[in-house]
């Protein structure tokens, strides 16, 4: 048991720091990981420990790996925490993305209601741009009209972030389910992206809600698809 678990452990410190090599850009997509030689040397495991490692990256998407050439990175996106949401991710991915606030106000939404037993929410919608100001997606978040938050409209944003307020007013997400689809752009969201009608967009439709059950937020984003991608993995690795 002793021997399986230290095993188990150097494999994943080789793939947890591979990994953050590759998400962080140090290891940008088409780089060439060092050979099963150096790593094995490096962090000082057997080459079946760095063969198990990659085979892990591979199977996550992250690098493809060659026979008699190597390994190179595939991964050309961010991976999102949903914790910290899109605007933080794009950023640590180093792109130059502005957030703009189009509007904070007080909405009814009926399934909402029904279903979470939240009479009214706020809405808070926003707008993101690329480096040349190009829009890349349009979000509306709907949040619970409770406590702290029923003042946003007139009040506004701590930190000009939603995450940032919802953690100040102790809203926690602990789980949730996600929708994506697409949707071609209506008149007013191609004007606001600066997109022609019709164009066809992301959408993804995220609730959350935190360990009792309660909503924490709800959030419908149309999403660019040369920015966004979207990766399920499942099963035992």
């Amino acid at each position: 048991m002793y021997m399986y678990q230290k095993v188990g452990g150097k494999k994943q410190r080789l793939v947890g720091d591979l990994t953050e090599l590759i998400h962080t850009g140090r290891l940008a997509n088409g780089d060439r990981l060092p050979g099963e030689n150096q790593l094995a040397e490096r962090y000082q495991v057997s080459r079946g420990t760095v063969r198990s490692a990659l085979s892990e990256l591979q199977r996550q998407e992250l690098i493809d790996t060659q026979t008699g050439v190597g390994s190179f990175v595939t991964f050309d996106g961010v991976t999102l925490d949903q914790q910290t949401g899109w605007a933080r991710a794009l950023a640590d991915s180093g792109s130059q993305v502005t957030t703009e606030l189009i509007s904070i106000s007080k909405v009814v939404d009926e399934l909402l209601s029904d279903r979470y037993g939240v009479r009214g929410f706020i809405s808070v919608r926003r707008l993101r741009r690329d480096e040349v100001g190009v829009g890349i997606s349009l979000e509306e978040a709907l949040v619970p009209g409770l406590g702290e938050l029923a003042d946003l409209p007139t009040r506004g944003l701590v930190d000009d972030s939603l995450t940032e307020t919802l953690r100040v007013a102790g809203r926690h997400a602990v789980s949730g389910y996600q929708w994506i689809s697409t949707e071609q752009l209506d008149d007013e969201a191609a004007q606001l992206l600066g997109r022609g009608p019709r164009e066809q967009f992301l959408r993804s439709v995220r609730t959350s809600v935190d360990a009792q059950g309660e909503l924490v937020e709800h959030v419908i984003s149309l999403l660019d698809p040369a920015r966004f991608q979207f990766h399920l993995t499942f099963g035992t690795p």
